[in-house]
């Protein structure tokens, strides 16, 4: 197994989680063998783990580092009740406290192009197993729509990015034994398929169309997961424990930062193929419009669209969040670090131009943080986002125009 690299006191919580989890889940595989329980994907290796532990001195003093950076944090980043968390534009005093939806996108060639995607706030990407990518939506007002499509299954690095946001998580299917456990707890407002693994399906949210095979037909009836988030009891409004994430510019003005370079083509996986980093293989890339002052999403050879209106994705702004990332298992299923200290590089793409800095995470409540060279918040232009995951391993594949 390759072990990710964890240090410092701002990482021993970290290093604790993921020692916990991996722990964890390979009880559960070894359960789940021994009672012959058929899994959603791939047959699954268990997992062996080198238990690590820290002294109560080195558990105190990451607390105490960690709780101080928080409140620096959220100290710097607020929301005044009257925009958007998730865009920053004005919505109604009754719209901004309403919780937002995640929602898991298959991404292979053969499940594209998605439906209703245009309509996420903000879009994840991370590799997966096979080294292609997939992607998360998070989405307000989504009672306003039809249908969202195409749905699969769960990673737990997707699931510890739909917290940040408080946000309802729905898919179909996950990576057993390694999301199992999470998705099941009390800490994550669940919405998946009666699929094997999950203790709570949903009854009314999926349904499959004969207009593409499976696994890749599956799509979500919102009336029908209205039903299911109100038969679970899930609040739709923010809890007590959610915090702002993003600082954006004013109504009608420019993000403003510490630029540190033009940023008119990104490529997350390069223009080379190296089909182990995942966005080569799927040729991820990003054009800025400067009409418009927005990022275009390119991949598989051509524009990235919507089914449902046939437009091509659009963004406001891109991050590159560079993450320490391990291999689970022979299966290729992989772990993405979403938490630590204010070490790990981001790179942020808004109006054309790019600002460096880092990212801190401390606990699932709080958000991952981006700050500048100076520590101050780097700001977003009010609209939707789309957030790369980037592992660290293959940094050097990135190319910025």
């Amino acid at each position: 197994m390759v072990k990710i690299k964890l240090s410092g006191n701002g990482r021993s919580a970290a290093r604790r989680r993921m020692t916990a989890v991996i722990s964890a889940v390979a009880v559960a595989a070894a359960l789940m063998t021994g009672c012959g329980q058929t899994q959603e994907e791939e047959t699954q290796s268990p997992v062996q783990t080198e238990e690590q532990s820290i002294t109560p001195q080195e558990q105190a003093e990451a607390d105490e580092t960690g709780e101080q950076t928080n409140l620096e944090n959220s100290a710097l980043v607020g929301n005044d009740g009257e925009h958007s968390f998730l865009t920053g534009e004005p919505e109604d005093a009754g719209e901004v406290d309403e919780r937002p939806l995640a929602v898991m996108f298959n991404n292979i060639k053969e499940g594209c192009p998605q439906t209703g995607i245009e309509h996420a706030a903000i879009v994840y990407e991370a590799p997966v197993e096979g080294r292609i990518t997939r992607l998360m939506g998070l989405f307000e007002d989504y009672e306003e729509l039809d249908r969202i499509g195409y749905i699969r299954s769960s990673r737990d690095y997707f699931v510890y990015c739909a917290l940040e946001y408080d946000a309802i998580y729905a898919h179909f299917g996950q990576a057993t034994p390694y999301v199992g456990d999470l998705i099941n707890s009390d800490r994550v407002d669940n919405i998946s398929g009666a699929v094997a693994g999950i203790d709570h399906p949903a009854t009314s949210t999926f349904f499959r169309t004969s207009e593409r095979k499976a696994p890749n037909n599956v799509y979500i009836d919102v009336k029908g997961l209205m039903k299911d988030i109100d038969r679970f009891g899930y609040s739709l409004t923010y809890h007590d424990t959610h915090k702002a994430k993003f600082s954006f510019a004013a109504d009608g003005q420019e993000a403003e930062n510490a630029w540190t370079g033009n940023a008119t083509v990104l490529y997350p996986g390069g223009k080379e193929n190296n089909l182990e980093n995942g966005y080569s293989r799927v040729e991820a890339r990003f054009e800025y419009n400067a009409e418009d002052g927005k990022y275009y999403r390119y991949q598989y050879g051509g524009p990235q669209i919507d089914e449902s209106t046939g437009d091509q994705l659009a963004y406001d702004n891109v991050i590159f969040q560079y993450c320490h990332g391990e291999v689970r298992d022979d299966n290729d299923y992989l772990a993405f670090e979403l938490h630590g200290d204010n070490g790990m590089k981001v790179q942020v793409f808004t109006g054309g131009k790019m600002t460096e800095g880092t990212w801190s995470r401390y606990s699932d409540n709080d958000p991952a943080y981006y700050v500048d060279s100076e520590g101050n918040p780097i700001m977003l232009n009010q609209g939707k986002t789309w957030i790369c995951l980037i592992w660290e391993d293959y940094a050097d594949d990135v190319v910025i125009e």
